[in-house]
């Protein structure tokens, strides 16, 4: 079962469903491809688009899956849907100025991301930072840290207990 909700980029409305079993959004893949690609008919850009990413083997098409969702005319049709991580890959492929400054956003969270693997300390104080960017107090980080710090190393005492449980 799911909810379908209205969400706005730029005054547009794109259709979401939030799927309980899942515990995942969905977005109307032609809600946002319309907006972003700026297409005066969004259904035939996305079958073109859809066509063209299935030829280049892309599996993030054939990964997505329709749910019902209410049409301009006020019917429920199957509508192409994508989870989160699915409509990123999706709209790094739509050719479309709209798209770019979006495009610039996930090439610097990549970034980031890769960044933090390398070296885990930047994960705290992109953490710290925006904590503190959001309002919140200095003794509220430092509080919200030690929880996490202490819930580390509870789950780091269970694997080496359970490790060395298993190799003796």
């Amino acid at each position: 079962m799911h909810k379908v909700q209205y969400h706005k980029f730029e005054d547009q409305p794109i259709r979401t469903a939030w799927v309980e079993d899942e515990e995942e959004w969905y977005f109307s893949i032609v809600d946002v491809v319309g907006i972003l690609a700026e297409s005066k008919d969004s259904t035939s850009y996305w079958r073109k688009l859809k066509q063209r990413l299935k030829e280049e083997g892309n599996e993030t098409v054939t990964n997505c899956h329709a749910l019902k969702m209410t049409a301009q005319d006020g019917k429920k049709r199957l509508t192409d849907v994508a989870n989160t991580e699915q409509l990123l890959r999706l709209i790094q492929s739509i050719p479309s100025k709209k798209a770019e400054p979006f495009k610039m956003w996930l090439a610097q969270v990549g970034r980031e991301r890769i960044e933090e693997v390398i070296d885990p300390e930047l994960t705290i104080e992109r953490a710290l930072e925006t904590y503190a960017k959001k309002g919140y107090s200095r003794e509220w980080i430092n509080q919200r840290l030690q929880v996490c710090m202490v819930g580390l190393i509870v789950v780091r005492n269970v694997v080496t207990a359970y490790l060395l449980k298993i190799t003796y």
